[in-house]
């Protein structure tokens, strides 16, 4: 009996040094996000994109990108890709740092009338992300059959998450996508 005691005791401290401690096993900034592609793609906006926007935060850069006359969420593509594609054309448009993620949005960068609703072209860049840690570039990719694309260099691939939002009833009928992009593991 003192055998097996002390055979359960041994076996109890080597399990004890050998399990990870608690600070190893804590996510960055908590961001347990990861790099898998996310997507609700069916969800279609009634109202264009209009315009996109960039934030640093403490733990990760951030893209918005707005949706007008809009009041349910609108349908979504995010994925790393090995080179960012633009629908329609088929062309490779080049994107600075390590890691591309393709966005597709579910809803037009025109209106009725076929007027383009953002200040950009296919292949500008739509943001400023000079200084970001994570972010190196953001680009308008266009708008093809309903679509509306960005690529966004980002400096390694590294955990993101999508997330949409919808104005409170009284405000002004608008939705964003919101992309996060954790600035490490």
């Amino acid at each position: 009996m003192r055998r097996l005691a002390l055979l359960v005791s041994v076996v109890g401290v080597v399990m004890a040094l050998l399990a990870p401690t608690a600070s190893a096993a804590t996510p960055y900034c908590g961001i347990t996000w990861g790099s898998l592609p996310k997507a609700v793609p069916d969800e279609f906006s009634p109202g264009p994109v209009s315009d996109a926007r960039a934030g640093r935060h403490t733990c990760f850069d951030r893209l918005v990108i707005d949706i007008a006359n809009n009041t349910e969420p609108t349908g979504y593509t995010v994925s790393y890709v090995g080179q960012f594609i633009q629908d329609g054309s088929g062309q490779a448009i080049p994107l600075r740092g390590a890691a591309d993620l393709q966005i597709t949005v579910s809803a037009p960068a025109y209106d009725g009338g076929g007027d383009s609703t953002v200040g950009w072209s296919a292949g500008d860049d739509a943001v400023n992300v000079a200084g970001f840690s994570t972010f190196r570039q953001v680009v308008f990719g266009g708008s093809y059959e309903g679509y509306t694309q960005f690529g966004l260099g980002v400096r390694a691939r590294l955990p993101f998450r999508v997330s949409r939002l919808v104005s409170p009833p009284g405000q002004d009928a608008s939705t964003r996508l919101v992309i996060d992009v954790a600035h490490r593991w």
